[in-house]
């Protein structure tokens, strides 16, 4: 009994830590930061878990939550200094300096992150070497030796990189670190395709090693990087947006189909590329996707529907030709307006913050074209989604704009703002006389653009 006893509390410290879970110590030379955040990553979304202060000497340790997903996630200590480190159920512990983290980092414990960091140096410097190559393989004559040596090179050194990475999987089963290169990793290509054929090859081969089962891989930046980096094979600065679009529209096509068969990772590249999108207004695009993809975890049940659906749906009321989604609002003098209420030939819907830079710079110039109209064509309705009443009306006054202005201080999650998916500002929308949507304007220049189609300048 006294031996079960002395084992018992020999193995005391070590259940208690068990109990409390994981830790990643650290310690910054050089500048010492005031704080180091420590946040999820989700795709290029960060979400902050935790934050200590460092003591004089840079040293700073984190106590993980029991359960703590394995995955991605990221130091932060400055506007450029941060540093990704893996978790595997392992206590890390590093040294580096603050200024440059990634470059000088040293660990003293945590295999998963000395992998992580030594492939991806590995890799960097694989693509680096391909990048040199790849214009003496587009250029060089192909009759030419040093042309045939360059071909091998180009292939010796991806091979050579995946003997790596097997060597390294073969070693280290189940590392985290290793599922990601392997997914974020680019099939072998022949160093003897031309240009046009390599990138063609490319967007048929892009995701034959990604495994679309691993949904641990949604909490890091694997998905979110490979679906850019196909995205980039459609991209020429030679082509208009509407071009653009249409290459895109096959890109996000091949991306959501290669994931359709995991719910997870589906949902999370749907929502990733229909923000992305969305960000850049690229319209064709998300209404295609909203006409031809839905959220696997939607009901049909309105009330249940989950937000990424919801989003979607909305992008098909709002696109060009639909008819614009009626709001009921109040101005600044207490009054009602209702969008369909408008007898205006047109009408210019201007979603706004006082608070956005963007929208002080934009609206003096669109109050010159209204106040310029020889007739009045076009009205405009301005949408504030301010939350303060005295910001909102201060900036009223102080630019002197004497539209039809109209605010419920709920920000973005007022009715309107969520009905005509408005997620910065400032978004705008031109309507004609039956509200029927003509152009969604980006910019001042755009909707100089589309006044005059319209024959409103």
């Amino acid at each position: 009994m006294r031996r079960i006893a002395i084992l018992f509390f020999a193995l005391f410290p070590s259940l208690l830590f068990a109990q409390e879970g994981y830790t990643i110590k650290g310690q910054l030379t050089g500048k010492v930061p005031a704080i180091v955040y420590f946040t999820s990553v989700y795709g290029e979304r960060a979400t902050l878990l935790d934050s200590v202060k460092p003591d004089p000497a840079g040293k700073f340790l984190f106590k993980l939550r029991p359960g703590l997903q394995p995955g991605l996630y990221r130091l932060v200590w400055g506007k450029d200094q941060l540093l990704d480190l893996v978790f595997n159920k392992e206590n890390i512990e590093f040294s580096t300096v603050a200024l440059f983290p990634a470059d000088s980092i040293h660990f003293i414990s945590s295999d998963e992150n000395r992998i992580y960091y030594f492939f991806r140096r590995i890799d960097r410097l694989t693509q680096s070497k391909m990048e040199v190559l790849t214009p003496v393989l587009d250029y060089y004559p192909d009759n030419d030796d040093y042309y045939l040596r360059s071909v091998m090179k180009y292939e010796f050194i991806q091979k050579e990189e995946s003997r790596i990475l097997d060597s390294l999987a073969s070693r280290n089963p189940g590392f985290y670190a290793i599922r990601m290169f392997k997914t974020m990793k680019t099939p072998f290509i022949s160093g003897s395709l031309l240009k046009d054929d390599r990138i063609n090859w490319l967007k048929t081969h892009f995701f034959d090693g990604a495994d679309f089962q691993d949904t641990l891989l949604i909490h890091s930046n694997v998905w979110s990087n490979k679906a850019i980096s196909y995205l980039a094979l459609y991209s020429d600065n030679r082509l208009s947006q509407k071009q653009l679009e249409t290459e895109f529209i096959k890109a996000v096509t091949v991306i959501l189909s290669s994931a359709s068969g995991n719910a997870e990772v589906f949902k999370f590249l749907l929502d990733y590329i229909v923000g992305g999108f969305d960000k850049y207004h690229f319209d064709d695009v998300i209404t295609y996707i909203a006409d031809n993809f839905q959220d696997p975890f939607a009901c049909e049940d309105q009330a249940r529907k989950t937000a990424l659906q919801k989003k979607l749906d909305n992008f098909k009321k709002i696109a060009i030709g639909k008819q614009a989604p009626d709001f009921d609002l109040t101005d600044n003098k207490g009054k009602h307006i209702k969008l369909s209420a408008s007898n205006s030939e047109y009408t210019l819907v201007v979603f706004w913050s006082s608070e956005c830079g963007h929208c002080a710079e934009m609206l003096p110039k669109v109050k010159k074209l209204y106040e310029g109209q020889k007739h009045k064509r076009f009205e405009i309705i301005a949408v504030s989604i301010d939350t303060s009443r005295t910001e909102w009306t201060g900036f009223l006054k102080q630019e002197k704009l004497n539209w039809i202005n109209v605010c419920d201080f709920k920000g973005f999650a007022g009715p309107a703002t969520e009905e005509y998916n408005i997620y910065a500002t400032p978004t705008m929308f031109l309507l004609d006389r039956n509200k029927k949507i003509l152009a969604k304007p980006v910019s001042y220049r755009e909707l100089e653009e589309a006044l005059k189609e319209n024959g409103l300048l």
